[in-house]
């Protein structure tokens, strides 16, 4: 087994790349050695940006042997595509959300990956946070006994007021439901276990959809997916949940509210890492604020844990499995919405242990 800081390779140098390299770049246990990208020119600067020392194509990534992990940041339509090729160069793979397109293409992800006894982790990471990790434990602690109900819901007007080029969430892999979904569903996923069966109704409040900001602002687009989900979720042995994503509302919201036996907690917002947390029994006036112990270092921890776990052997947190399970849970919802019934939810997982109290991400492990 190699020891040391486990090389990283980043894979799309978009947006999002920047969060994950600002924050993989400062992580003692890894080393950030090339960043791929499409338009190997955009690869170059980003890589320059952040000290990587090779930027260029997948190829030219995947050839290098220090690497061994690699964040695949691509465009939904290509998270499959990319995670197999990089597991067939002998690469473990981390992706951002969702795992992929469909559950065809997550099963060839995972198989490959088995049969190559290689690793895949999945995004979002945000249930590692201090937020969402705490909440975990004063659930685990019963602070309001036995979680019962859940209320979720995250609405907006949608992104393309600010967004120069908003046209992907609203192509399939995207709208709030793939787009967000994955946040809301993962942070539950995590909290109560996996889910046995959903039901949802769907609607699309327009055809078209434009622009609101940069170069493009006034163009026209079209919405190729729902922007209402109403779901309902069963989790076995637990709660049942009612969860809302619209990019369709007027009231701008993002909470998760878990009723238990002895009162209820407030979430974070759980596309985030911090607070606050709340909780309320039964004869308090009002809300209180829970303490917070954990990490609010952002978006890479997942990848900072998997590769720890690589190191010790262990199981990673943010895994393929979690992530295969939220995209039957998304896939199945929108299948829901369209059919109008109840849709049973094959996958199951062990439901991911907490980080370890005092787990650093900017302390050295590895040597």
């Amino acid at each position: 087994m190699s020891n040391g800081p486990v090389g990283v390779a980043l894979v799309g140098a978009g947006v999002i790349s920047g969060q994950y390299l600002r924050n993989l770049t400062s992580f003692p246990d890894v080393r950030v050695l090339a960043v791929a990208d499409i338009d190997t020119g955009r690869a170059a600067t980003v890589a320059a940006e952040h000290d990587v020392p090779v930027s260029g194509t997948l190829g030219d990534v995947l050839a290098l042997p220090e690497v061994e992990i690699v964040v695949n940041l691509t465009v939904p339509s290509a998270h499959a595509a990319v995670a197999l090729e990089c597991l067939r160069a002998g690469k473990h793979v981390y992706g951002e959300k969702p795992l992929a397109m469909n559950l065809d293409e997550s099963a060839k992800v995972m198989a490959e990956a088995a049969g190559r006894e290689l690793r895949v982790g999945g995004a979002p990471d945000t249930f590692l946070g201090a937020g969402l990790q705490s909440a975990l434990h004063a659930l685990r602690s019963g602070l309001i006994g036995k979680p019962v109900a859940v209320t979720a819901a995250t609405q907006s007007l949608g992104p393309e007021s600010w967004h120069p080029n908003p046209e992907f969430f609203y192509q399939p892999g995207g709208g709030p439901l793939f787009d967000l979904g994955p946040y809301y569903l993962t942070a539950l996923v995590s909290l109560l276990g996996p889910a046995a069966r959903v039901a949802a109704g769907t609607r699309k409040a327009r055809d078209q959809r434009a622009v609101g900001s940069g170069p493009k602002a006034g163009t026209l687009f079209p919405v190729d997916v729902p922007t209402h989900v109403n779901a309902l979720l069963d989790f076995p042995g637990t709660a049942t949940a009612t969860a809302t994503f619209s990019f369709d509302s007027a009231i701008n919201r993002r909470m998760i509210e878990i009723i238990g036996s002895e009162g209820a907690l407030s979430l974070p917002d759980p596309n985030t890492f911090e607070g606050p947390l709340l909780a309320r029994g039964p004869n308090d006036a009002d809300w209180r604020e829970l303490p917070l112990s954990g990490t609010t270092a952002g978006r890479g921890i997942g990848v900072l844990d998997m590769a720890r776990s690589i190191r010790a052997g262990t199981p990673h947190r943010a895994s393929g499995d979690l992530a295969g399970h939220v995209l039957e849970l998304m896939t199945a919802i929108a299948e829901s919405g369209e059919r109008a019934e109840f849709r049973p939810i094959a996958s199951t997982l062990a439901t991911p242990e907490p980080l370890p109290a005092g787990w650093d991400p900017y302390a050295a492990t590895l040597s």
